[in-house]
């Protein structure tokens, strides 16, 4: 294939899923969807032009990892932390943690019945769809109303933190026991320290670089201590988030020498660009990241009954636990926050770095696809709803008075 052809190709991906974006916000169908049955729909191509079929799955993990980084920052740079969100963040942070833990509970209970493997390593692999994911979520919730989308976009993101933790403690830790919690105790108070001195540093390079390539830089830098933790298995993933909510929060910071070390004349304007630059990287490395699952997949494999009804029990399984617990404890909740629980990305990624010796066989890639275009299917739905909702209501015309 040539160079001009590839350029074609990626540069026609890139309009029309520009498209899709445009779609996905008129008619509430989440552009994630059109992106895989893109991937799909271009491996159906490939084969009949009888161009040979590149191995992507590699590169999957890589190119879902920077996106990931990217989404959490975008999401975390535009949210603003008041006092009268106080109620939405608590909500959202327990929301987050107690449905990632009774979900992938009830999918590992699910797992060791079904298998019949130990529940530690069912617990392991139902971690991955026990996460909802933010890359999904964000962009989905950008048309609720604020504080539904802000609920959304602390659940989601702080549901990819959970699910990390949770997952790399798993994998750390062969037996649990007491020490097992002390380690993680100890780690995270770690990451919080970190993600102090990290905030401070960065601020500070932003203040200080005068060149005008500098917010890739710091990109760069983020992706870099993400990747030094991940290996040590640490939840860096905090650090996007703190740095994001750090940036977007500075006028709570209202000590004298904090404003002369750290702040400075351009800021909201370097602020603005670096938000633009995130969200907009963020839109390319999704797009790729989602047609190229799309491409790797065998669509035949979701005919496949075992695939429908382990898919289907799973799917249940999710929203059982997710509408029960929010109708019980957050009564704020609407249909909306009731099926807006997609798995994407971050699914994907943990999924791909369970270790071959506690992979359970299976649950495959076809199960895994079709959990994520059920629950984005659900999500269209309740989306939609809110749509009807919206449009039913009355609209409030002032009337004369009548002496």
């Amino acid at each position: 294939m040539s160079v001009e052809l590839i350029l074609i190709v990626l540069s026609a991906l890139v309009i029309f899923s520009y498209l899709f974006d445009l779609i996905a916000k008129q008619f509430k169908i989440p552009s994630v969807i059109l992106l895989l049955l893109s991937g799909i729909g271009l491996r159906y191509l490939a084969g009949w032009l009888e161009i040979p079929i590149p191995n992507f799955e590699p590169i999957l993990p890589l190119v879902g990892t920077i996106g990931l980084i990217l989404i959490v920052l975008e999401g975390a740079l535009e949210l603003k932390l008041e006092q009268e969100k106080a109620t939405i963040i608590k909500s959202s942070l327990g929301s987050a943690f107690f449905i990632l833990i009774l979900t992938s509970t009830g999918l590992a209970l699910f797992y060791h019945y079904w298998t019949g493997a130990d529940f530690k390593t069912s617990f392991l692999n139902a971690v991955p769809l026990g996460v909802i994911s933010s890359s999904i979520a964000i962009p989905s919730a950008a048309t609720l109303p604020v504080a539904r989308k802000d609920f959304i976009v602390y659940e989601s993101s702080m549901s990819d933190i959970f699910g990390i933790i949770l997952f790399n403690f798993l994998l750390a830790n062969e037996t649990i026991g007491v020490n097992s919690f002390l380690r993680l105790g100890w780690q995270t108070i770690l990451i919080l320290l970190i993600s102090v001195a990290f905030c401070l540093m960065l601020l500070y390079l932003l203040k200080r670089i005068t060149h005008h390539l500098k917010f890739f830089l710091i990109i760069a830098v983020l992706i870099l201590v993400y990747a030094i933790g991940k290996h040590y298995h640490l939840p860096t993933l905090v650090i996007v988030l703190a740095f994001g909510l750090f940036l977007n929060n500075l006028h709570w910071i209202r000590f004298a020498w904090f404003k002369a070390v750290f702040k400075y004349d351009n800021f909201y304007k370097d602020f603005n660009q670096l938000n633009q630059l995130s969200g907009e990287s963020a839109f390319i490395v999704r797009t790729f990241f989602f047609l190229i699952f799309g491409f790797t997949l065998d669509v035949s494999s979701l005919f496949n009954l075992s695939v429908l009804t382990n898919g289907g029990i799973i799917v249940t399984i999710i929203y059982v636990v997710r509408i029960v617990y929010q109708k019980f404890f957050v009564p704020q909740a609407g249909v909306a926050e009731y099926f807006l629980s997609p798995r994407g990305l971050i699914s994907i990624l943990l999924f791909f770095s369970i270790p071959e010796s506690q992979k359970l066989p299976a649950i495959e890639n076809s199960l895994l696809f079709f959990v994520i275009l059920a629950t984005s299917l659900i999500m269209t739905f309740g989306l939609v709803s809110v749509r009807k909702e919206q449009n039913s209501q009355p609209v409030n015309t002032p009337q004369s008075d009548v002496s």
